[in-house]
């Protein structure tokens, strides 16, 4: 059984090949996103396996059915970057639906303090042997509420986190979870209260662009907006203008809307184009990091074995219980119980 694995870095080398020390399949590691140039590396593989900045568009999807290959497998939870309603009936779609929601909401946690408490200002400053505490006066997360959009393992998760804090958790999902004890809201009515806003949902048509300028205006003034989900719920470039505007007080961001073909490389010795992402780093209120919310060795193994165990269910057992198919999020009559093929 041959695997293209396509975006490979160390960790995710190092992780599968644990997986994979019983030798079952045999993995080709490619540092290369899959796009329509370099769909032709996966010739006379059984699968691929991709991850979130992969591009898996119609013409990817085509040239991987023209060579055979069967299954697509995404090594992370969102499948945003693959044309889902395209390949269906074409090629197959697995994912990781779980991996660690520790890892997401903990480090979700971890920016909020680092921002609020300005500890990367204190860390650079002590580095220098400067200890004034000038311009690092935070505020206490007790008694601040928190508005928390994408009530999922994660953002449940981030929840309890945030009341082991002392905080009011309001919360607003789609699809909200009976006996959870959340208060749930509208999303107007959260923007208006929370002090805090934190992004725990996928990435569809509908909520792009949900923070934007107009919503952003229905915000407290000073609000913290925390995105460890994907990048394109904000718009960019209304969060920057809300910055400006001291209507965002600060923003701790693992994920940016452009950000496929910036983060997970080294360009320390580039110079960014993308002006935006420049405006947002330069900005003393705002946290970036690259995307690094999931990694952790507890989460990297599960990702791996679940990935590899998803691969075998398809290959073995003609089925995989992870199987993504666009009908199923639409069709309130779908019977699909993931115990055969989607189609």
């Amino acid at each position: 059984m041959k695997i293209a694995f396509f975006d490979a870095k160390e960790y995710d080398k190092n992780s599968f090949i644990k997986s994979n020390s019983d030798g079952k399949y045999e993995i080709a590691f490619y540092e290369t996103r899959l796009t329509k140039d370099t769909c032709r590396l996966a010739e006379g593989c059984d699968a691929v396996c991709v991850f979130v900045n992969d591009d898996v568009n119609r013409e990817v999807i085509d040239e991987l059915v023209k060579m055979n290959i069967r299954l697509i497998a995404l090594r992370c939870a969102g499948y945003n970057n693959v044309d889902i309603e395209y390949a269906y009936g074409k090629i197959h779609v697995v994912r990781v639906p779980a991996y660690s929601p520790y890892a997401v909401a903990e480090h979700a946690m971890a920016l909020l303090l680092t921002s609020i408490r300005r500890i990367h200002k204190a860390y650079i400053r002590t580095k220098d042997f400067n200890f004034s505490l000038n311009g690092l006066t935070g505020f206490d997360l007790h008694g601040k509420t928190v508005g928390v959009v994408g009530t999922g393992k994660i953002g449940r998760i981030f929840i309890d986190i945030c009341r082991g804090f002392g905080m009011n958790v309001i919360a607003y999902d789609k699809f909200p979870a009976a006996g959870s004890g959340i208060e749930y809201v509208p999303l107007e009515e959260l923007w208006g209260r929370a002090d805090i806003i934190s992004f725990h949902c996928p990435l569809t048509d509908e909520n792009r662009h949900m923070v934007n300028a107009e919503t952003i205006a229905q915000m407290k003034k000073g609000v913290v907006l925390i995105n460890t989900s994907r990048g394109a719920l904000i718009d960019a470039e209304a969060l920057v203008e809300g910055i400006k505007a001291r209507q965002v007080g600060a923003a701790c961001l693992d994920v940016y809307e452009e950000e496929s073909n910036v983060f997970f490389h080294d360009y320390s010795g580039h110079i960014v184009d993308d002006d935006i992402l420049a405006r947002l780093i330069s900005m003393p209120n705002v946290i970036v990091t690259s995307h690094q919310a999931f990694l952790t060795e507890e989460a990297l193994s599960n990702i791996a074995d679940t990935t590899l165990k998803n691969v075998e269910e398809f290959f073995e057992n003609e089925y995989s219980v992870n199987e993504v198919c666009y009908k199923c999020p639409q069709l309130k009559d779908c019977k699909q119980e993931h115990n055969k093929k989607c189609f």
